[in-house]
């Protein structure tokens, strides 16, 4: 088992810290916040006082942090000085291409090797183990980050060159904000015509109506697999977060020219939900909004 710097122990981050240590690594976590530290600690994880203290004499360091220019900060002040050169770097967080690439490049520079690695599977797959990794970087890379990955973590998937698994993901995640949409807009419709939305379900999940946000996640309460909509759709995916990875899709676009009008429409009905005060609740109670 191996020594990993583990930074950033938010909803996501801690859970998949604690997977690493359950698995036997040795885990050297950071985080700004003292409760994020006790909670990674009674999972197995020793806590330390810096990212700096975190890398020293790290053989991998995975980062899940908020935003592009907080991975930037960290690899740029803390990651590329203290860890040593033959240490893998996986930053799981999501954030614009534009920086995983330009940060990738960095650690090129300084003769490190990185990835960029988002997830997908939400709080529920990082506590339990079963994320999805979509990995930009090297084939070097890849196979060196793809152990560690997988002790988070149910699929690592190869997306390509550095930034890819960032470009993997905001596109993944602009499909699923959009199709959860057009899901809770057909429940609402089946149910003011009279049909049953169980019926619906049963229908739908075996026709071509048929996807994940339907048959995995349906925002309907009662309906199919326990999810979000059956706790008053209490955790899960905030629609916070769901908003977050709209604009950098809708970001992306633009820095290509490409036309997506159902990903920027998904992205205002977002907005205006999230405005509304409702973006501590999961990304599918948006069909509160549309009922109105």
């Amino acid at each position: 088992m191996a020594r990993v710097a583990f930074i950033g122990l938010g909803n996501m981050g801690g859970g998949m810290a604690a997977n690493l240590a359950q698995k036997g690594h040795d885990v050297r976590a950071f985080d700004l916040s003292a409760d994020a530290l006790d909670k990674a600690k009674a999972a197995g994880c020793l806590p330390v006082a810096s990212a700096v203290e975190a890398c020293d004499g790290a053989e991998a360091v995975v980062t899940m942090l908020p935003a592009g220019k907080h991975v930037e900060a960290v690899y740029t002040d803390s990651v590329f000085a203290a860890a040593p050169p033959s240490a893998i770097l996986m930053d799981c967080s999501t954030i614009d291409v534009a920086t995983a690439k330009r940060v990738g490049e960095a650690a090129l520079a300084k003769g490190l090797t990185m990835v960029d690695a988002p997830v997908s599977g939400g709080i529920a797959a990082a506590n339990a183990g079963t994320l999805t990794f979509m990995v930009g970087g090297s084939a070097d890379g890849f196979d060196r980050a793809q152990p560690f990955l997988a002790d988070m973590g149910k699929a690592v998937i190869h997306a390509g060159g550095s930034g890819a698994g960032q470009a993997a993901k905001i596109c993944n995640n602009m499909v699923l904000g959009a199709e959860m949409i057009a899901t809770c807009e057909a429940f609402l419709l089946a149910d003011k015509l009279g049909l049953d939305p169980q019926k619906f379900f049963e229908i739908a999940s075996v026709s071509s109506g048929q996807s994940w946000s339907l048959t995995s996640y349906a925002p309907w309460p009662g309906v199919g697999p326990e999810t979000p909509a059956d706790r008053d759709y209490q955790g899960g995916f905030a629609t916070a977060l769901m908003l977050k990875d709209l604009r950098l899709a809708m970001e992306a676009a633009a820095s290509v020219n490409a036309d997506t009008p159902m990903g920027a429409k998904a992205a205002e009905l977002y907005q205006a939900f999230a405005d509304a005060g409702n973006g501590g609740l999961d990304f599918s109670a948006i069909i509160r909004a549309l009922g109105k």
